[in-house]
């Protein structure tokens, strides 16, 4: 079987999930060509395993020269699945797919902005040239059922897994000794880009919420966190000394290796969210909003907490319990890491993709 993929994997920490599916499709038989811009350490992992990596990459919608190059490789390979993983790529892929005997698979990892009224969804997932749409989580596939006029035999939910040996060097970070944060605190994290659907908020108003002794300090990586809003609200509360806005750095993963526990406070729109994931592969324990997606993360009180989305109050209790029970947060740790290793691992991922594209051969 061929299967011809048109992504981009010069950002080897964000796509290595990805990227780990088509290798391990590889070493099934599979004959896999990627359409992606050439140089980067993926492209070269690709390369050693027999994938065949061809440099493109397309950055307007509806490119005439683009549509036509993707259309050649279709016919010249001899390609029986097409898979596209962003905006540009699906809209030129399924474009360079008409008239062409190929299965065409979409992917999507997020769970909002798909609308069956909005005449742009029908160039991209609600297009009838479409086989198949792979989705991240069960959140993103019920936001798809809710769409009038699409068939929803196309829709197949497919975590992209993760590997726990990809974290087992990682070098804990000594971030209290930077920031000056007593050893005995409890430390939270929360990663990400500030937009208005991370929650940041209702975290520090749950922060706000706390009791004025209670020696609990929260880090805040990643661009935007410092906004005239997040002060504000900082600067309300007692707090204010507790919170670290640490902006973006390129140590996240042993920072949080460092930390009692992850805080995501989003509030909607979010798959299963990738810097949750590599938490709990560090053995840190999650505190996650109930928001579609990312609650199949976590089973409440067994290997995390689970708040109701925007709900400061119940935030802070969460924060609250595992300040007073600190065995709690290592336990909830020990167990998220078995969560992966059992239910969200690569090789689970590819033997799925492998059945898929199998399944869509055959039809």
């Amino acid at each position: 079987m061929n299967i011809l993929v048109i992504s981009d994997y010069r950002d080897y920490h964000t796509t290595r999930p990805e990227a780990e599916i088509f290798k391990g499709l590889r070493k099934l038989g599979f004959n896999i060509y990627v359409l992606t811009p050439a140089g980067s350490q993926i492209a070269e992992e690709f390369i050693a395993v027999g994938i065949h990596v061809i440099d493109f990459y397309t950055r307007k919608k509806f490119d005439s020269a683009d549509i036509a190059f993707i259309r050649t490789k279709l016919k010249e390979l001899n390609i029986d699945i097409l898979q596209l993983f962003y905006s540009k790529a699906i809209v030129n892929g399924i474009q360079a797919a008409k008239g062409v005997a190929v299965k065409v698979v979409l992917y999507r990892g997020y769970s909002g902005n798909i609308h069956w009224y909005d005449p742009f969804a029908y160039i991209k997932y609600l297009h009838p040239r479409v086989d198949k749409i792979f989705c991240n989580s069960i959140g993103v596939e019920q936001m798809f059922r809710r769409q009038l006029f699409l068939d929803k035999n196309k829709l197949i939910t497919i975590n992209k897994g993760h590997r726990l040996d990809w974290f087992q060097n990682t070098v804990a970070h000594d971030i209290r000794a930077e920031l000056g944060i007593p050893a005995d605190a409890l430390l939270l994290v929360n990663v990400g880009n500030n937009r208005r659907m991370k929650g940041i908020k209702y975290l520090l108003g749950a922060m706000n919420l706390l009791p004025t002794d209670a020696n609990i300090h929260l880090l805040l990586i990643g661009r935007d966190m410092d906004t005239p809003g997040n002060l504000k609200v900082i600067k309300s509360g007692n707090h204010s000394q507790h919170i670290h806005i640490l902006g973006f750095r390129n140590d996240v993963l042993s920072i949080v290796a460092s930390t009692d526990a992850f805080i995501l406070s989003s509030i909607k729109g979010e798959s299963i969210t990738k810097s949750v994931i590599e938490a709990m592969s560090l053995g840190v324990a999650p505190v996650i909003s109930d928001i579609a997606g990312n609650i199949e993360l976590v089973v409440h009180n067994e290997n995390g907490l689970v708040f109701p989305s925007k709900n400061i109050h119940e935030l802070a209790k969460c924060m609250m319990l595992l300040y007073n029970n600190r065995g709690l947060a290592k336990e909830f740790g020990k167990k998220s890491q078995l969560h992966i290793s059992e239910k969200l691992n690569s090789e689970h991922t590819i033997q799925q993709v492998a059945l898929m594209c199998n399944a869509l051969i055959k039809e």
